[in-house]
This record gives C-alpha cells, structure tokens and sequence, in this order.
C-alpha cells in the first residue's frame, strides 16, 4: 500500500493517545465490552498507515507546513521562540532531552525503515537459551513477572491474552512511505501491560512545551521497563516481543489487563493516577493467568462530567454519548464509543508545536491518589453522588494550569 507524500516525513511519533488514531482506545474481547464502548459486527482493524501522526506524511489534508515545524521542533533549534510562558528555549530544551532516550533506540535502525517503539518494536535484545525456565502455575508465574516488572521500574503492570483484533493489519514504513507486515510471530498468547505514571507538575502546565518532557519521559522510562522485562523472559527461554506505539493498540490491551476504565477523552482511567499513564507492552508465549477488566465508576462520570470536551481548544473530544461513527481515516470503525477526532487534535498539536494534554490536566481523575481525600473524591465519583464531587472540583480550583514559570521556580499553588 503506497501513498502520496505530504512535503516532508514526519521525523516524530504519536505523544498521547498510545498509537492514535486517537480513538483507537478500544473495547476488548468478549466480556470487556461496556456502555462506553460495545465492538459491532461491522468491526475493522486498524491499520497503522492510517494513523493520523503517519498521515502527516503522505496525506496532504495533515501534511502541512505547521506539521512540518512541530515534527522539526524536536530535532531542530527553532528560529524563533513564541512570546508565551511555556514556549521558550529552556521549555523546548527540558522537552526534546525527556525524549532522548527512547529517540535513541527509535533511530537505531532508520536506515532498515524501522523505527523501534513506535513503526516496529523494539529489538535491542539477546536470544535466550532453547531450554525453558518453569516459573510454576500460570498464577505464580503472573505473579513473578509484575514482581519483575514493578522492580524495573513500571509503575502498573496487568496481564491479559493475546487479541489479534488490536494487532494493526500493517505497520507503516516510514522511509518507503508504504505499509508493510507487523511480523508479530505466531503463538504468543498473552500480554503484559506496564504504565508508567506522568510527572503530574509537568502536565499541568499543558499548554506548553515544558509539558511536553512529561511525555517524553514516559516513554524514555517504558523503553527500560520494556527491554529489561522481555530479556529477563527471553533468558528463561521464553519468547517476548517489547511495544511501544508499535505492532498493536496499546489502549485496549490496558483495559483488558485490568488496568482502568475507558474515559470521555479516549484515553485509559485508571484508580492509581488518573489518565496521567503512559503505557507499552510485552507479546509472550510464557502461560500466565490474566487480569479482569475493572469498574470504578468511571463510565458514569463521564457520562456526567464534561470538563475534558469544554475545555478542548479543537473541538475533538465529543459532548454526546458514545456512538458509531467512524469521523476520519484515522478512526478505527465498528466500535461504539467517545470517539476523540485525530485530525483535529492534532491539527491544535501542529499550531502550538506541541503535544496537548489539557483535557488530562482538567480531568478530575488527575489526582494524587495517595492523599486520602482524593481516595475519598474517587468513590463518590462512582455514586449518585458525582455531582457533588464536580461541585467541589470547580470550587477548589482543580485542574487550573500551573504557571511554567511558577514550575521552573519551584512554585506550585495549586490544590493538593
């Protein structure tokens, strides 16, 4: 499958959404299936080339010349600086140095036409001895891998099965400007889903470039969570596949691991941190039990609460219910659901040469969890209640930006 070119190819991956289209956050298989999203017999997998941060390569309606500055950002000084707190130099500086690791092994291997983590996973890895290491019953050894996990550093860790319904039916090769096989072996039957949490003090400083190394980060911390883990199971002699953007939709698999409800902006709720989660995962053929989806009360927040979809500069977050309908080529079709618009997220994306995050920043699940206020402000959230809690966000003042300069000084009025 090849493509018109746009002007220039993006040199840049999907920051938010986890592999957008930015409503590829999905429903599950049987049994996952929720008033938020219900998959329907006229379901399609989605195809990688059709992601809208590939399609400002070759499609002209995304290509454009804001497109162009924001992918440049990252790896060129840029000329000038905008006159915004948040967008100067030292902003931009702090951002493109929290993406420098994970850009280190996306690179590695640009001249094959494959960018690790994000068009191709990531391959830095050993081969492992033919003999397998028993780890015991499928529940000791799920136990033994998020005990791995969580010591290399992941924050969450769930475990599901394989679902070849969220494996994009190709990857895009960037070079070639064509899609080409994803090339996931057969046979692996489960997969671990790690999160890595957001530094919430940079979020919240969304809209800024400073906002954007909260991103970066995230992915940097994955990249090790991701390669360590898979090389601890492929020295025990099992197959392991580390993911990042690339290969499969991350968003669904994270629900499907049990690791939080499927929120109004399209992105993965979950009770420790809120939308503010990174996530990657390892294709395995280790046998391991799996995690049950989760309900907290997230679905009928947000049918409620419509901070997110107020707050989106764009308009790309939906104000109605979910429904079936494919917006653009980047959307994946035949699931009922808050479909986010890609095109024009990102299109805000290209104007402030940023990633945005403000719908995360206004959630009310953007929360310090460990505080037991907010533990408190969580269940009342999922009862006939939640009113209440929306009342007392807008009272409190949560989810008001902080200031990038107030960041940078080490200042930070907001509630806590």
């Amino acid at each position: 499958m090849i493509h018109p070119r746009g002007s220039e190819r993006p040199d840049r991956r999907g920051a938010l959404f986890a592999g957008l289209p930015s409503d590829s956050c999905d429903a599950g298989p049987s049994g996952v299936d929720g008033p938020a999203w219900e998959v329907l017999e006229s379901f399609e997998r989605f195809n990688q080339v059709d992601d809208v941060f590939n399609r400002a390569s070759w499609d002209p309606e995304v290509a454009t010349e804001e497109a162009r500055r924001f992918f440049a950002s990252y790896r060129e000084p840029l000329r000038s600086w905008r006159n915004a707190s948040g967008f100067g130099q030292r902003d931009y500086a702090i951002r493109n140095a929290a993406w420098q690791v994970v850009d280190v092994f996306a690179e590695m291997h640009d001249a094959e036409d494959l960018r690790d983590g994000f068009l191709s996973p990531l391959s830095q890895l050993r081969d492992g001895p033919s003999e397998r290491f028993d780890l015991g019953s499928p529940e000791e050894a799920s136990a033994t891998v998020k005990q791995v996990a969580r010591t290399f550093g992941a924050d969450l860790v769930g475990l599901c099965a394989h679902d070849e319904r969220w494996v994009y039916t190709e990857r895009y090769a960037r070079r070639a400007d064509e899609g080409r096989p994803v090339g996931l072996p057969d046979g692996l039957t489960s997969v671990v889903v790690i999160g890595q949490a957001m530094d919430r003090g940079l979020v919240d400083t969304v809209p800024s470039a400073l906002s954007g190394a909260a991103t970066g980060l995230g992915y940097s911390k994955d990249a090790l969570v991701l390669l360590a883990t898979a090389q601890w199971l492929r020295n025990l002699g099992y197959r392991a596949v580390p993911s990042l953007n690339d290969t499969a939709l991350a968003i669904p698999l994270a629900i499907q691991a049990g690791l939080g409800e499927y929120g109004r902006h399209g992105m993965v709720i979950t009770p420790e941190f809120g939308p503010r989660v990174r996530f990657g995962k390892i294709f395995t053929d280790l046998p391991l039990a799996h995690d049950q989806p989760i309900e907290f009360g997230v679905t009928r927040f947000c049918e409620q609460c419509r901070r997110c979809s107020n707050a989106c500069p764009p308009g790309a977050i939906p104000d109605a219910g979910p429904v079936a309908v494919k917006l653009n080529r980047s959307s994946i079709g035949g699931v009922r659901k808050w479909s986010v618009d890609g095109e024009k997220c990102f299109s805000y994306w290209a104007q402030i040469a940023n990633d945005c995050m403000i719908c995360m920043r206004v959630c009310p699940y953007n929360k310090d969890f460990s505080r037991f206020r907010h533990r408190l402000g969580r269940r009342l959230a999922a009862t006939r209640l939640r009113g209440m809690m929306l009342w007392l966000e807008e009272r409190m003042g949560y989810g008001k930006r902080l200031r990038p300069r107030d960041w940078w000084k080490g200042r930070d009025d907001r509630p806590t």
